[in-house]
């Protein structure tokens, strides 16, 4: 067994040169370049940039290291800038929280045992998932040139975020990728009242050009943190999204928070949740069911599971074009979009005009800020 120090040979020199956003994290806050017309006036928008040094310096107050917290801030960004708040930074206060309750390490790494030559399983110490997460992979990127597939399974790590990050990051290097999470019982089974199911995504990354196609979704209709958010911002949610603590139908958020959702597709997004719960569990000793702690609450150890499967692949990149091409221009009077496509758009939007956060939350991280307490 074996702790991975973060330094340059565990990728944080490479996503200081690919990622805009991280790379804020290792400058103080009037190092930062702002292009012009980057960022859009108005209390409700902060450049993507600035945000991220906020959430470095937030973490770094915690005791987190400046390396690891271009991760998690980076992460926590990376979701603001594609539109998916339920994994961005409305996380940054509570896990603020779990670290001052001791229920998070903001300095572990993982303890990683290889089972197998491509078999390798991580003890997480309660450490930042992202941080957990991106050590365990970047150990294991080197071993699939001979193996073809490495499978990671970590346990004991804080929640991993928005896995489209991680399938992005591999599809990147040329590998595919499976991620696999579970968490808290959010999610009632087909024809139950009660939560006894995780939302457990699934995300799948495969090289392509000139975007890498990357697939990321619960098996759940939505999010419990997307729950949050709209609670947060005060909306309300769709119909048949989820129950109320009685196992009524609501649309009230903050009722929904004490319920239980939907899993999507009736049957068939139950039967995948199920599975999903069981593979992640048999494969990390993790826990099941009501028993999973951790991802939304301040006080309680991280007991979910995740799993990556790296593989590489036999088509080249450019293979794969000419079918998502197809894709694209198979609609009626415009485009099809391809999973991960959406996404892009937004973020590019977002890196444009900047990121519009709930005042609630800004007031939240204004709060959390070391540099608003130093000032008199």
């Amino acid at each position: 067994m074996a702790r991975n120090p973060i330094g340059s040979d565990s990728g944080f020199d490479r996503i200081r040169s690919e990622s805009p956003t991280v790379i804020a994290c290792q400058r103080r806050p009037h190092d930062i370049h702002i292009p012009p017309g980057s960022m859009i006036a108005g209390p409700d928008r902060r450049d993507s940039a600035q945000l991220t040094a906020l959430a470095c310096r937030i973490l770094t107050a915690q005791g987190v290291p400046p390396a690891a917290a271009m991760w998690q801030a980076g992460l926590l960004v990376d979701a603001e800038l594609k539109g998916q708040r339920s994994h961005g930074l409305l996380r940054l206060p509570r896990l603020v929280n779990r670290i001052r309750n001791g229920v998070a390490d903001p300095t572990a790494t993982g303890v990683h045992t290889w089972r197998t030559s491509a078999f390798l399983a991580v003890d997480g110490g309660q450490g930042l998932g992202p941080v957990i997460a991106r050590t365990a992979l970047d150990a294991a990127i080197p071993r699939v040139a001979d193996t073809g597939v490495v499978c990671v399974t970590v346990s004991a790590a804080n929640h991993l975020g928005m896995l489209a990050w991680y399938a992005e990051y591999l599809a990147g290097r040329g590998l595919i990728c499976v991620a696999l999470t579970t968490s808290e019982a959010l999610v009632h089974p087909y024809g139950g009242r009660g939560a006894l199911l995780g939302t457990n995504p699934i995300a799948i990354g495969v090289p392509a050009v000139p975007e890498p196609f990357v697939l990321d979704m619960a098996t759940s209709e939505i999010s419990m943190g997307k729950i949050h958010a709209h609670a947060l911002a005060g909306t309300p949610l769709e119909p048949g999204w989820a129950l109320d603590a009685a196992g009524n139908p609501t649309t009230d958020a903050e009722a929904a928070k004490a319920g239980a959702i939907a899993p999507f597709g009736g049957a068939k997004g139950y039967g995948l949740g199920l599975g999903i719960e069981l593979l992640v569990a048999a494969l990390t000793a993790s826990a099941t069911g009501t028993d999973v702690h951790g991802t939304l609450d301040e006080t309680k150890p991280a007991t979910k599971g995740d799993v990556f499967l790296l593989l590489d692949p036999v088509a080249a990149p450019d293979q794969l074009t000419g079918y998502l091409d197809q894709i694209r221009a198979s609609g009626y009077d415009q485009p099809v979009l391809v999973p991960g496509d959406r996404a892009r758009a937004r973020r590019n939007a977002a890196l444009r005009e900047g990121i519009e956060l709930p005042q609630a939350l800004l007031d939240q991280l204004d709060e959390l800020d070391p540099n608003r307490k130093a000032t008199p």
